[in-house]
């Protein structure tokens, strides 16, 4: 049997052409508009946290400490963690790479309307910004999008394809979600043979927000 290849309609191939073009403005906006906010931490984590959460509050006391070394806090400028991010650096020092998405997210209203917020169509082309823009990555507790964002940064460390740069597991008081996590990162992929020993350097858990910001200090200060 010989594969069937279907016609391609004209007004369809426009359409897949146009995207080439809305990708490559993305990728260009991202990177002049990023490329002068240095250092800057990128903040990852679920847009449901409350802000009563302890993860809430850890989030925004790392970024108060980060602000008031000069850093630039990078998030998806959404609610719940990256709310808690912007709210603590304050806008001045606040950036935001939001997502067009059909629900659940919506622009926090610290960045809302800010010149230092841009809306990204396609997840991979605002994911590049993160990875490629960030100094340091600090993940708290999430979803599926936080979880994509952490390994994928990890994954590009790890075979090489990105800079080396302190990536940190941060949550709030008396959380087990990182423990759990690298529990069973070392008993399924480490124990199985899917990661090398090395790789559980490439993160580090960092017990309180006044940790993960020295780890990232002292990282740089070697």
């Amino acid at each position: 049997h010989h594969p069937v290849l279907l016609p391609i309609d004209d007004k369809e191939l426009a359409r897949e052409s146009w995207k080439i073009f809305q990708i490559m403005g993305e990728f260009v906006d991202g990177f002049e508009r990023l490329a002068h906010l240095r250092p800057s931490v990128s903040i990852f984590g679920s847009a449901r946290t409350p802000e009563h959460h302890a993860d809430y509050a850890a989030a925004l006391d790392f970024a108060e400490l980060m602000a008031a070394l000069g850093w630039v806090s990078i998030t998806g400028a959404g609610d719940g963690i990256m709310k808690a991010g912007h709210e603590g650096t304050g806008p001045d020092a606040a950036f935001g790479l939001a997502i067009r998405l059909p629900f659940e997210q919506s622009t926090n209203e610290v960045i809302a309307g800010d010149p230092k917020l841009i809306n990204f169509r396609y997840f991979f082309t605002r994911k590049t910004m993160f990875l490629s823009q960030s100094d340091a990555i600090v993940a708290l507790p999430g979803g599926f999008g936080t979880q994509d964002e952490l390994m994928e940064a990890l994954t590009l460390i790890q075979t090489g394809k990105s800079a080396i740069v302190p990536v940190v597991l941060l949550a709030g008081a008396d959380s087990q979600y990182w423990h759990r996590w690298d529990r069973y990162v070392r008993e399924e992929l480490l124990v199985g043979d899917f990661i090398s020993p090395e790789d559980t350097n490439l993160y580090h858990l960092a017990a309180t927000p006044t940790a993960a910001a020295e780890h990232i200090i002292a990282f740089y200060a070697n």
